[in-house]
Protein backbone atom coordinates (compact mmCIF):
# COMPACT_ATOMS: atom_id res chain seq x y z
CA UNK A 1 0.00 0.00 0.00
CA UNK A 2 1.55 3.88 -1.18
CA UNK A 3 2.39 5.83 1.79
CA UNK A 4 0.97 9.53 1.83
CA UNK A 5 4.22 10.62 0.88
CA UNK A 6 4.41 8.20 -1.93
CA UNK A 7 1.11 9.08 -3.52
CA UNK A 8 1.99 13.25 -3.00
CA UNK A 9 5.30 12.83 -5.10
CA UNK A 10 3.13 10.19 -7.65
CA UNK A 11 0.64 13.10 -8.23
CA UNK A 12 3.25 15.97 -8.14
CA UNK A 13 5.10 13.67 -10.95
CA UNK A 14 2.13 14.13 -13.09
CA UNK A 15 0.80 16.75 -12.99
CA UNK A 16 3.12 19.68 -11.33
CA UNK A 17 5.14 21.44 -14.83
CA UNK A 18 9.04 20.83 -13.45
CA UNK A 19 10.06 24.36 -12.09
CA UNK A 20 13.35 25.78 -12.23
CA UNK A 21 14.02 25.60 -9.08
CA UNK A 22 12.97 22.08 -8.66
CA UNK A 23 15.19 21.22 -11.67
CA UNK A 24 18.33 22.79 -9.78
CA UNK A 25 17.38 21.58 -6.37
CA UNK A 26 17.78 17.90 -7.94
CA UNK A 27 20.31 18.86 -10.47
CA UNK A 28 23.28 19.96 -8.31
CA UNK A 29 23.76 17.83 -5.24
CA UNK A 30 22.87 14.74 -7.62
CA UNK A 31 25.35 15.40 -10.68
CA UNK A 32 27.78 16.31 -7.17
CA UNK A 33 26.90 13.10 -5.95
CA UNK A 34 27.28 11.12 -9.05
CA UNK A 35 30.69 12.64 -9.76
CA UNK A 36 31.48 11.80 -5.73
CA UNK A 37 30.26 8.18 -5.85
CA UNK A 38 30.08 7.04 -9.58
CA UNK A 39 32.78 8.15 -11.97
CA UNK A 40 35.64 6.18 -12.35
CA UNK A 41 39.09 7.90 -13.00
CA UNK A 42 43.26 7.23 -12.77
CA UNK A 43 45.52 8.06 -9.99
CA UNK A 44 48.74 7.07 -11.41
CA UNK A 45 48.40 2.89 -11.64
CA UNK A 46 45.30 2.97 -9.68
CA UNK A 47 41.54 3.92 -10.45
CA UNK A 48 39.52 5.82 -7.70
CA UNK A 49 36.49 7.86 -7.27
CA UNK A 50 36.34 11.47 -5.56
CA UNK A 51 35.15 10.21 -2.44
CA UNK A 52 37.92 7.39 -2.69
CA UNK A 53 40.57 10.45 -3.58
CA UNK A 54 39.16 12.69 -0.59
CA UNK A 55 39.62 9.27 1.93
CA UNK A 56 42.84 8.76 0.75
CA UNK A 57 43.88 11.96 1.29
CA UNK A 58 43.03 12.16 5.17
CA UNK A 59 44.68 8.68 5.47
CA UNK A 60 48.10 10.54 3.93
CA UNK A 61 47.57 13.01 6.41
CA UNK A 62 46.78 11.09 9.78
CA UNK A 63 49.09 8.41 8.77
CA UNK A 64 50.99 6.66 11.55
CA UNK A 65 48.02 8.17 13.60
CA UNK A 66 45.07 6.26 12.32
CA UNK A 67 45.79 2.75 14.41
CA UNK A 68 45.48 5.10 17.47
CA UNK A 69 42.85 6.95 16.84
CA UNK A 70 41.02 3.31 16.13
CA UNK A 71 42.22 2.26 19.43
CA UNK A 72 40.86 5.56 20.84
CA UNK A 73 37.21 5.61 19.04
CA UNK A 74 37.26 1.76 20.29
CA UNK A 75 37.63 2.29 23.57
CA UNK A 76 35.57 5.59 23.36
CA UNK A 77 32.75 2.82 22.88
CA UNK A 78 32.98 0.95 25.25
CA UNK A 79 32.65 3.73 28.04
CA UNK A 80 30.31 5.25 26.44
CA UNK A 81 28.16 2.02 26.54
CA UNK A 82 29.26 1.51 29.60
CA UNK A 83 28.29 4.84 31.28
CA UNK A 84 24.89 4.73 29.26
CA UNK A 85 24.02 1.44 30.25
CA UNK A 86 25.06 1.51 34.10
CA UNK A 87 23.93 4.96 35.31
CA UNK A 88 21.10 5.60 32.14
CA UNK A 89 22.27 9.60 31.99
CA UNK A 90 19.12 11.90 30.71
CA UNK A 91 20.88 12.84 27.45
CA UNK A 92 20.87 9.11 26.15
CA UNK A 93 16.98 8.10 27.42
CA UNK A 94 15.67 8.61 23.87
CA UNK A 95 16.48 9.50 20.14
CA UNK A 96 19.56 9.26 18.34
CA UNK A 97 22.20 8.63 21.25
CA UNK A 98 20.12 6.07 22.81
CA UNK A 99 20.12 3.67 20.19
CA UNK A 100 23.55 4.31 19.66
CA UNK A 101 24.77 3.18 23.40
CA UNK A 102 21.66 1.30 24.62
CA UNK A 103 22.63 -1.69 22.70
CA UNK A 104 21.67 -5.14 23.50
CA UNK A 105 24.36 -7.36 25.89
CA UNK A 106 25.98 -9.15 22.60
CA UNK A 107 26.73 -5.64 20.94
CA UNK A 108 28.07 -4.96 24.38
CA UNK A 109 29.90 -7.46 24.45
CA UNK A 110 31.56 -7.36 20.51
CA UNK A 111 32.44 -3.83 21.28
CA UNK A 112 34.30 -4.83 24.14
CA UNK A 113 36.32 -7.64 22.16
CA UNK A 114 36.75 -5.27 19.40
CA UNK A 115 38.46 -2.55 22.05
CA UNK A 116 40.35 -5.15 23.54
CA UNK A 117 41.53 -6.78 20.37
CA UNK A 118 42.86 -2.95 19.40
CA UNK A 119 44.73 -2.45 22.91
CA UNK A 120 46.16 -5.95 22.90
CA UNK A 121 47.75 -5.34 18.43
CA UNK A 122 48.58 -1.51 19.66
CA UNK A 123 50.52 -2.10 22.20
CA UNK A 124 52.00 -6.03 21.22
CA UNK A 125 50.33 -7.78 24.12
CA UNK A 126 49.12 -10.86 24.96
CA UNK A 127 48.60 -14.05 22.99
CA UNK A 128 50.29 -14.17 19.57
CA UNK A 129 46.99 -15.26 17.68
CA UNK A 130 45.39 -12.26 18.25
CA UNK A 131 48.92 -9.52 17.89
CA UNK A 132 50.44 -10.74 15.01
CA UNK A 133 50.80 -8.73 11.48
CA UNK A 134 48.56 -11.09 9.77
CA UNK A 135 45.82 -11.28 12.39
CA UNK A 136 44.94 -8.47 14.43
CA UNK A 137 47.54 -6.16 12.81
CA UNK A 138 45.63 -6.43 9.62
CA UNK A 139 42.27 -5.48 11.23
CA UNK A 140 44.00 -2.28 13.09
CA UNK A 141 46.82 -1.25 11.04
CA UNK A 142 45.39 -2.25 7.53
CA UNK A 143 41.21 -2.35 7.46
CA UNK A 144 40.59 0.36 10.27
CA UNK A 145 42.53 3.11 8.94
CA UNK A 146 40.68 2.63 5.90
CA UNK A 147 37.17 2.33 7.26
CA UNK A 148 37.69 5.60 9.63
CA UNK A 149 38.86 7.55 6.71
CA UNK A 150 36.46 5.98 3.81
CA UNK A 151 32.93 5.99 6.09
CA UNK A 152 33.87 9.26 7.04
CA UNK A 153 33.84 10.81 3.80
CA UNK A 154 30.78 8.23 3.03
CA UNK A 155 28.85 9.30 5.54
CA UNK A 156 28.78 12.86 4.76
CA UNK A 157 28.21 13.22 1.36
CA UNK A 158 26.09 9.96 0.50
CA UNK A 159 23.14 12.56 1.06
CA UNK A 160 23.65 14.29 -2.32
CA UNK A 161 23.41 10.43 -3.77
CA UNK A 162 20.64 9.39 -2.47
CA UNK A 163 18.43 12.67 -0.70
CA UNK A 164 17.86 14.70 -3.94
CA UNK A 165 16.21 12.40 -6.73
CA UNK A 166 18.85 10.39 -8.65
CA UNK A 167 17.79 7.19 -7.17
CA UNK A 168 13.82 7.99 -8.19
CA UNK A 169 15.47 8.95 -11.28
CA UNK A 170 17.28 6.26 -12.30
CA UNK A 171 14.57 4.00 -10.44
CA UNK A 172 11.59 5.07 -12.45
CA UNK A 173 13.80 4.75 -15.96
CA UNK A 174 15.54 1.19 -14.97
CA UNK A 175 12.81 -0.29 -13.26
CA UNK A 176 11.26 -2.44 -15.78
CA UNK A 177 14.74 -4.35 -16.64
CA UNK A 178 15.16 -4.72 -12.93
CA UNK A 179 12.22 -6.18 -11.84
CA UNK A 180 12.13 -8.83 -14.43
CA UNK A 181 15.64 -9.49 -14.09
CA UNK A 182 16.23 -9.31 -11.28
CA UNK A 183 12.87 -8.66 -8.99
CA UNK A 184 14.06 -5.90 -7.40
CA UNK A 185 13.47 -2.30 -7.71
CA UNK A 186 15.10 0.20 -10.34
CA UNK A 187 17.06 2.61 -7.87
CA UNK A 188 19.03 -0.53 -7.02
CA UNK A 189 21.47 -0.45 -9.90
CA UNK A 190 22.78 2.45 -7.99
CA UNK A 191 23.27 0.07 -5.23
CA UNK A 192 25.51 -1.87 -7.79
CA UNK A 193 27.29 1.19 -9.54
CA UNK A 194 28.22 2.91 -6.15
CA UNK A 195 29.75 -0.64 -5.11
CA UNK A 196 31.68 -0.98 -8.51
CA UNK A 197 33.35 2.35 -8.71
CA UNK A 198 33.84 2.78 -5.03
CA UNK A 199 33.41 -0.20 -2.81
CA UNK A 200 31.25 -2.52 -1.95
CA UNK A 201 30.84 -1.13 1.88
CA UNK A 202 29.37 1.68 0.36
CA UNK A 203 26.98 -0.39 -1.41
CA UNK A 204 26.00 -1.37 1.75
CA UNK A 205 25.71 1.78 3.24
CA UNK A 206 23.20 3.12 0.60
CA UNK A 207 20.96 -0.07 0.71
CA UNK A 208 20.59 0.24 4.52
CA UNK A 209 19.78 3.67 4.65
CA UNK A 210 17.10 2.71 1.42
CA UNK A 211 15.48 0.10 3.69
CA UNK A 212 15.82 2.43 6.88
CA UNK A 213 14.02 5.11 4.65
CA UNK A 214 11.13 2.71 3.32
CA UNK A 215 12.69 2.54 -0.25
CA UNK A 216 13.29 -1.01 0.01
CA UNK A 217 11.41 -4.24 1.79
CA UNK A 218 13.27 -6.74 3.67
CA UNK A 219 13.50 -9.04 0.58
CA UNK A 220 14.86 -6.53 -0.94
CA UNK A 221 16.75 -4.81 1.17
CA UNK A 222 18.78 -8.43 1.77
CA UNK A 223 18.80 -9.78 -1.69
CA UNK A 224 20.61 -6.34 -2.33
CA UNK A 225 23.09 -5.86 0.10
CA UNK A 226 24.30 -9.44 -0.53
CA UNK A 227 24.38 -9.55 -4.34
CA UNK A 228 25.31 -5.98 -5.38
CA UNK A 229 27.78 -5.29 -3.29
CA UNK A 230 30.87 -6.36 -5.13
CA UNK A 231 34.27 -4.97 -4.26
CA UNK A 232 35.55 -1.87 -6.78
CA UNK A 233 37.70 -2.48 -9.72
CA UNK A 234 40.44 -0.97 -7.54
CA UNK A 235 40.23 -3.89 -5.06
CA UNK A 236 40.00 -6.18 -7.98
CA UNK A 237 43.19 -4.42 -9.46
CA UNK A 238 44.51 -4.92 -5.99
CA UNK A 239 43.87 -8.54 -6.19
CA UNK A 240 45.42 -9.75 -10.04
CA UNK A 241 48.39 -7.60 -9.13
CA UNK A 242 48.85 -9.50 -5.68
CA UNK A 243 47.81 -12.82 -7.72
CA UNK A 244 50.44 -12.19 -10.27
CA UNK A 245 47.46 -12.30 -13.11
CA UNK A 246 47.36 -8.26 -14.18
CA UNK A 247 47.83 -9.21 -17.69
CA UNK A 248 44.71 -11.16 -17.68
CA UNK A 249 42.76 -8.85 -16.12
CA UNK A 250 40.32 -7.70 -18.97
CA UNK A 251 39.06 -11.35 -18.79
CA UNK A 252 38.89 -11.67 -15.43
CA UNK A 253 36.53 -8.72 -14.48
CA UNK A 254 34.83 -9.88 -17.80
CA UNK A 255 34.38 -13.55 -16.05
CA UNK A 256 33.72 -11.64 -12.01
CA UNK A 257 31.01 -9.55 -13.78
CA UNK A 258 29.24 -12.39 -15.98
CA UNK A 259 29.49 -14.45 -12.53
CA UNK A 260 28.25 -12.25 -10.91
CA UNK A 261 24.93 -11.10 -12.69
CA UNK A 262 24.05 -14.59 -12.73
CA UNK A 263 24.15 -14.93 -9.16
CA UNK A 264 22.56 -12.07 -8.57
CA UNK A 265 19.63 -13.48 -10.92
CA UNK A 266 19.42 -17.03 -9.04
CA UNK A 267 20.29 -16.48 -5.26
CA UNK A 268 17.27 -14.05 -4.47
CA UNK A 269 14.89 -16.78 -5.90
CA UNK A 270 16.14 -19.24 -3.59
CA UNK A 271 15.86 -19.73 0.44
CA UNK A 272 16.63 -17.87 2.78
CA UNK A 273 16.59 -14.67 0.77
CA UNK A 274 12.80 -16.14 -1.15
CA UNK A 275 11.73 -16.62 2.43
CA UNK A 276 12.02 -13.03 3.47
CA UNK A 277 8.43 -10.61 3.71
CA UNK A 278 7.79 -7.93 1.64
CA UNK A 279 7.51 -5.92 4.31
CA UNK A 280 9.31 -2.43 5.27
CA UNK A 281 10.64 -1.27 8.17
CA UNK A 282 7.99 -0.05 10.55
CA UNK A 283 8.73 2.90 11.44
CA UNK A 284 8.64 4.12 8.13
CA UNK A 285 6.30 2.22 6.24
CA UNK A 286 6.72 1.84 2.28
CA UNK A 287 7.59 4.87 0.77
CA UNK A 288 8.52 4.52 -2.92
CA UNK A 289 6.89 5.02 -6.43
CA UNK A 290 8.21 3.64 -9.44
CA UNK A 291 5.38 2.81 -11.53
CA UNK A 292 4.65 5.35 -14.07
CA UNK A 293 0.52 5.39 -13.24
CA UNK A 294 0.19 8.41 -16.07
CA UNK A 295 0.08 8.92 -19.72
CA UNK A 296 4.09 10.47 -19.64
CA UNK A 297 6.93 9.45 -21.28
CA UNK A 298 9.13 8.08 -19.43
CA UNK A 299 12.14 9.94 -19.00
CA UNK A 300 9.27 13.19 -18.14
CA UNK A 301 7.68 10.98 -15.44
CA UNK A 302 11.29 10.42 -13.79
CA UNK A 303 12.59 13.77 -13.89
CA UNK A 304 9.12 14.37 -11.87
CA UNK A 305 9.48 11.94 -9.49
CA UNK A 306 13.18 13.32 -8.74
CA UNK A 307 12.14 16.48 -8.76
CA UNK A 308 9.11 15.76 -6.33
CA UNK A 309 11.78 13.95 -3.72
CA UNK A 310 14.34 16.62 -4.15
CA UNK A 311 11.13 19.18 -3.44
CA UNK A 312 11.21 17.20 0.07
CA UNK A 313 14.83 16.93 0.64
CA UNK A 314 15.78 17.39 4.29
CA UNK A 315 17.53 21.11 5.09
CA UNK A 316 21.32 21.38 5.90
CA UNK A 317 21.09 21.23 9.62
CA UNK A 318 18.63 18.17 9.40
CA UNK A 319 21.20 16.48 6.96
CA UNK A 320 24.26 17.41 9.07
CA UNK A 321 22.67 15.75 12.21
CA UNK A 322 22.23 13.02 10.51
CA UNK A 323 25.64 12.75 8.82
CA UNK A 324 26.65 13.16 11.99
CA UNK A 325 24.89 10.32 13.40
CA UNK A 326 25.89 8.17 10.87
CA UNK A 327 29.28 8.61 11.36
CA UNK A 328 29.22 8.51 15.20
CA UNK A 329 27.50 5.13 14.55
CA UNK A 330 29.97 3.93 12.35
CA UNK A 331 32.90 4.86 14.40
CA UNK A 332 30.80 3.47 18.02
CA UNK A 333 28.86 0.46 16.54
CA UNK A 334 30.52 -1.42 13.45
CA UNK A 335 34.23 -0.34 13.80
CA UNK A 336 34.20 -2.31 16.88
CA UNK A 337 32.44 -5.26 15.63
CA UNK A 338 34.36 -5.30 12.40
CA UNK A 339 37.56 -5.60 14.46
CA UNK A 340 35.89 -8.35 16.75
CA UNK A 341 34.89 -10.88 14.43
CA UNK A 342 37.49 -10.00 11.51
CA UNK A 343 39.88 -10.67 14.34
CA UNK A 344 38.35 -13.68 15.18
CA UNK A 345 37.73 -14.73 11.47
CA UNK A 346 41.46 -14.51 11.04
CA UNK A 347 42.72 -16.64 14.12
CA UNK A 348 40.45 -19.28 12.64
CA UNK A 349 42.02 -18.75 9.20
CA UNK A 350 45.70 -18.40 10.40
CA UNK A 351 45.81 -20.71 13.33
CA UNK A 352 43.54 -23.58 12.76
CA UNK A 353 43.31 -26.29 10.58
CA UNK A 354 39.12 -25.18 10.81
CA UNK A 355 39.40 -24.14 6.63
CA UNK A 356 41.13 -26.78 5.57
CA UNK A 357 38.74 -29.20 7.16
CA UNK A 358 35.72 -27.70 6.02
CA UNK A 359 37.03 -27.28 2.06
CA UNK A 360 38.07 -30.96 2.26
CA UNK A 361 34.73 -31.88 0.04
CA UNK A 362 36.16 -29.19 -2.60
CA UNK A 363 38.68 -31.26 -3.49
CA UNK A 364 37.31 -33.70 -6.07
CA UNK A 365 34.77 -31.28 -7.17
CA UNK A 366 37.83 -28.78 -8.21
CA UNK A 367 39.28 -32.19 -9.35
CA UNK A 368 36.42 -33.15 -11.84
CA UNK A 369 36.71 -29.54 -13.02
CA UNK A 370 39.87 -29.90 -14.14
CA UNK A 371 41.28 -27.42 -11.78
CA UNK A 372 45.11 -28.14 -11.62
CA UNK A 373 46.56 -28.31 -8.03
CA UNK A 374 43.15 -28.83 -6.76
CA UNK A 375 44.45 -29.73 -3.13
CA UNK A 376 46.41 -26.97 -2.68
CA UNK A 377 43.29 -24.44 -3.78
CA UNK A 378 40.39 -26.13 -1.89
CA UNK A 379 41.18 -23.58 1.35
CA UNK A 380 41.28 -20.88 -0.96
CA UNK A 381 37.33 -21.48 -2.08
CA UNK A 382 35.99 -21.03 1.20
CA UNK A 383 38.40 -18.90 3.62
CA UNK A 384 36.70 -15.99 1.93
CA UNK A 385 34.04 -15.68 4.23
CA UNK A 386 36.93 -14.85 6.79
CA UNK A 387 38.04 -12.38 4.73
CA UNK A 388 38.24 -11.07 0.97
CA UNK A 389 42.17 -10.95 0.59
CA UNK A 390 42.57 -14.57 2.22
CA UNK A 391 41.51 -16.61 -1.25
CA UNK A 392 44.58 -14.42 -2.87
CA UNK A 393 47.29 -15.17 -0.21
CA UNK A 394 46.35 -18.53 0.17
CA UNK A 395 46.43 -19.00 -3.83
CA UNK A 396 49.97 -16.90 -4.46
CA UNK A 397 52.07 -19.82 -4.21
CA UNK A 398 50.17 -21.76 -6.57
CA UNK A 399 51.86 -22.46 -9.77
CA UNK A 400 48.71 -23.09 -12.39
CA UNK A 401 48.15 -19.35 -13.68
CA UNK A 402 43.90 -21.22 -14.35
CA UNK A 403 43.97 -21.81 -10.52
CA UNK A 404 45.07 -18.43 -9.79
CA UNK A 405 42.39 -16.76 -12.02
CA UNK A 406 39.59 -18.87 -10.35
CA UNK A 407 39.77 -18.26 -7.00
CA UNK A 408 40.91 -14.45 -7.24
CA UNK A 409 37.74 -14.56 -9.33
CA UNK A 410 35.50 -16.39 -6.96
CA UNK A 411 36.92 -14.48 -4.19
CA UNK A 412 35.65 -11.34 -5.89
CA UNK A 413 31.92 -13.19 -6.59
CA UNK A 414 31.49 -14.81 -3.14
CA UNK A 415 30.61 -11.24 -1.52
CA UNK A 416 30.20 -12.44 1.98
CA UNK A 417 33.15 -11.77 4.13
CA UNK A 418 33.11 -11.75 7.86
CA UNK A 419 35.69 -8.81 8.59
CA UNK A 420 33.84 -6.59 6.86
CA UNK A 421 30.63 -6.97 4.65
CA UNK A 422 29.21 -9.55 7.25
CA UNK A 423 29.70 -7.80 10.46
CA UNK A 424 28.08 -4.37 8.65
CA UNK A 425 25.11 -6.19 7.69
CA UNK A 426 25.24 -8.10 11.10
CA UNK A 427 25.14 -4.28 12.49
CA UNK A 428 22.62 -3.03 10.43
CA UNK A 429 19.05 -3.26 10.09
CA UNK A 430 18.61 -5.36 7.63
CA UNK A 431 17.11 -8.73 8.72
CA UNK A 432 19.94 -11.50 8.07
CA UNK A 433 21.69 -13.55 10.06
CA UNK A 434 24.49 -15.57 10.73
CA UNK A 435 23.60 -18.84 9.85
CA UNK A 436 22.17 -16.72 6.79
CA UNK A 437 25.16 -15.33 5.68
CA UNK A 438 27.00 -17.80 5.65
CA UNK A 439 24.04 -20.20 3.40
CA UNK A 440 24.05 -17.19 0.96
CA UNK A 441 28.32 -17.48 0.84
CA UNK A 442 27.75 -21.15 -0.07
CA UNK A 443 25.23 -21.01 -2.68
CA UNK A 444 27.11 -17.58 -4.10
CA UNK A 445 30.10 -20.10 -4.20
CA UNK A 446 28.39 -23.22 -5.58
CA UNK A 447 26.64 -21.29 -8.61
CA UNK A 448 29.59 -18.95 -9.71
CA UNK A 449 32.48 -21.32 -9.48
CA UNK A 450 31.02 -24.08 -12.72
CA UNK A 451 30.64 -19.99 -14.58
CA UNK A 452 34.35 -19.22 -13.59
CA UNK A 453 36.03 -22.77 -14.05
CA UNK A 454 34.50 -22.59 -17.50
CA UNK A 455 35.27 -19.02 -18.84
CA UNK A 456 39.07 -19.91 -17.14
CA UNK A 457 39.19 -22.86 -19.36
CA UNK A 458 38.02 -20.74 -22.24
CA UNK A 459 39.65 -17.39 -21.86
CA UNK A 460 42.84 -18.91 -20.25
CA UNK A 461 43.75 -22.19 -21.01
Amino acid sequence: MPSPLDSASALAAETTPLSRHGLLKFLIPSLLGVGLFLVPFSTGDTINIGMGLMADGLKALLGEALPAIATLVLCLSVLLTGIVKLTRPGWAREGMLRELFDVAPLWVIMRSLGALFALMTFFQVGPTVITASFTGGVMLNDLAPVLLTFFFFAAILLPFLVDFGFMEFIGSLVRTPFRIIFGLPGRSAIDATASWMGSGTVGVLITTQQYEQGFYNRREASAIATNFSIVSIAFALLVTSFIGINHLFVPFYLTVVVAGLVAAVIVPRLPPLSRKPNSYHEPVGCQIQEENTGNQNLLRYSLGMAVARAEQAPGPRQLLRHALFNVADIFFGLLPLVIAIGTVALVLAEFTPLFTWLSTPMVPVLEWMRVPEAEAAAPATLVGFADMFLPAVLASDIESELTRFVIACLSLTQLIYMSEIGALLLKSKIPLKLWELMVIFLLRTAITLPIIVVMGHWLVG
